[in-house]
């Protein structure tokens, strides 16, 4: 009973929506306010960081019941970071108050990558499903590759909108290392070396 609970879909998304509480209670008490973007933008980069390093994990320490975890739930985090990209997407533009204060400011540089993040994140979200991966086949793996065009919108996006890329960087640089890892090691070796789950968990 207690590992079912434990292992429950249902529990991991009350985990996921726990940062959302105060953001939420902040938005309830003080309305509609430009301190959410900063939170809301942060939890998504998080959360899709925490999915696109599931598989180099695994790579690393295949043995951990840990990274077989995180294979297991990673559509879950990926969700949850769709999820917070459109509250902040949201609230981005309840902040902005009219379509012509965005298309004003939608050329830099900062801006436009965020909503490309966004736009990518869109099919990326509705398909991480298990009937989309049946109905998609083959071609489900590649439009998840796009998560990785999405990650570098977001990482220019946090950069050049906060100005600081220290941040940043404490996030995007263990991803990288990662991803570098699983780049490596795939080329090293051939693919009928790898051990089925490196080839089913390629993206």
């Amino acid at each position: 009973m207690l590992k079912s609970v434990l292992t429950s879909r249902y529990l991991l998304w009350a985990i996921l929506a726990i940062p959302a509480i105060p953001m939420l209670a902040d938005l309830w008490s003080g309305g509609l306010n430009d301190r959410l973007l900063h939170p809301t933008g942060e939890f998504s980069a998080r959360f899709m960081i925490i999915a696109m390093i599931a598989t180099p994990l695994r790579m690393l320490f295949p043995g951990s019941r840990i990274t077989r975890w995180l294979i297991k739930y990673r559509r879950e985090f990926g969700v949850a970071a769709f999820f917070y990209a459109a509250f902040h997407t949201a609230i981005y533009i309840a902040d902005m108050g009219t379509l012509q204060a965005m298309l004003d400011e939608f050329t830099a540089l900062g801006i436009w990558t965020g909503w490309l993040a966004m736009l990518i994140f869109v099919p990326l979200a509705l398909t991480s499903n298990d009937a989309s991966v049946r109905a998609l086949g083959t071609a489900w793996k590649t439009l998840q590759r796009l998560v990785y065009p999405a990650a570098v919108a977001t990482l220019v996006h946090w950069i050049f909108v906060d100005n600081d890329l220290g941040p940043a960087l404490v996030h995007f640089v263990p991803l990288a290392a990662l991803e570098t890892y699983r780049i490596w090691r795939n080329a090293t070796r051939s693919p009928k070396l790898r051990s089925p789950t490196q080839q089913e968990n390629a993206l």
